[in-house]
């Protein structure tokens, strides 16, 4: 049961609808089916896929995790070493059958996107690729996390060729991801230079990390406007992220941690662009 709570506190539960829902709403409204591919999509990128990724970023973070405050509970499991081995062997072995099924179930192509989204994941914190500590690529690579099950839905479902409007969803998608990683790098500053590892936010400072990230938001919703679709009402949900970005304007690597006050609304306003998207997609559905 120790080991269960372990692995479910490392899987970061508060965060797995941000995998699941670009999926399932990316292959549900490019099929219009609710298939087995789609629930079984669905369940791989709410549990096995964050585990993967959270799981091993804590067991390759452990040592700077212990200088950060934030670590130990809803925003990231302080993982003992005695857990280690463990979290990596059944982090791999649960997505074994998923991937598995999703390898035959799609294409090439959408085992192509499958795959470079799993080494996404993988590079981010493994030793030895360590994309976390290449500044910006550690944003986009997080942002990738997010973005990749939507990709990889819309492949599965045969949507290999992308509109203008679709290619712009998608580019508005990963700044938005960018974004939120970087302003979430804020917070670690010390942590992250007292343990050794290079960031965003400790390369060129809190400050200029968080108008980095609110730079992004802005033009993240400044391309939703021009798609001239529904996408264009998703644009409302960047406002909050703006408005809570922009308080930490002047922030300096000394306050980084003041951040944490604005991460942690961040976690709950996620669920509110989630409700607004969902609003949009059904709204999609009831046009289409």
């Amino acid at each position: 049961m120790e080991a269960l709570k372990q692995l479910f506190w490392s899987s970061r539960p508060i965060s797995w609808v941000n995998t699941a829902y670009p999926f399932f709403v990316s292959y549900w409204l490019a099929t219009g089916e609710l298939s087995a591919t789609l629930w079984i999509g669905t369940l791989f990128f709410l549990i096995p896929y964050n585990l993967l990724m959270y799981g091993i970023n804590d067991v390759f973070d452990y040592e700077s995790d212990l200088n950060n405050p934030r670590k130990g509970g809803i925003e990231g499991a302080l993982l003992d070493p005695k857990w280690h081995r463990l979290t990596v062997r059944v982090s791999v072995l649960l997505c074994f059958p998923f991937v598995t099924y999703l390898t035959f179930a799609g294409t090439s192509t959408s085992t192509g996107w499958l795959y470079l989204v799993l080494f996404t994941v993988i590079a981010y914190s493994a030793k030895g690729l360590r994309f976390k500590e290449r500044p910006f690529l550690d944003s986009l690579t997080s942002s990738s996390h997010f973005v990749g099950p939507m990709i990889f839905g819309l492949s599965l479902a045969g949507v290999n060729s992308w509109n203008s409007t679709l290619l712009t969803i998608v580019i508005a998608f990963t700044l938005w991801g960018v974004a939120s990683h970087a302003f979430g790098a804020v917070q670690d500053v010390k942590a992250d230079r007292i343990g050794g590892i290079s960031s965003i936010a400790t390369v060129i400072g809190a400050r200029l990390t968080v108008r980095f990230a609110m730079a992004s938001y802005l033009l993240a919703g400044l391309l939703l406007l021009t798609t001239q679709s529904l996408a264009t009402w998703a644009a409302v949900a960047a406002i909050p992220y703006l408005i809570i970005v922009g308080q930490f304007w002047n922030i300096t690597d000394e306050t980084c941690e003041k951040a944490n006050r604005g991460w942690k609304k961040f976690i709950w306003l996620n669920f509110f662009a989630g409700a607004i998207v969902s609003l949009l997609v059904i709204e999609f559905s009831k046009v289409g």
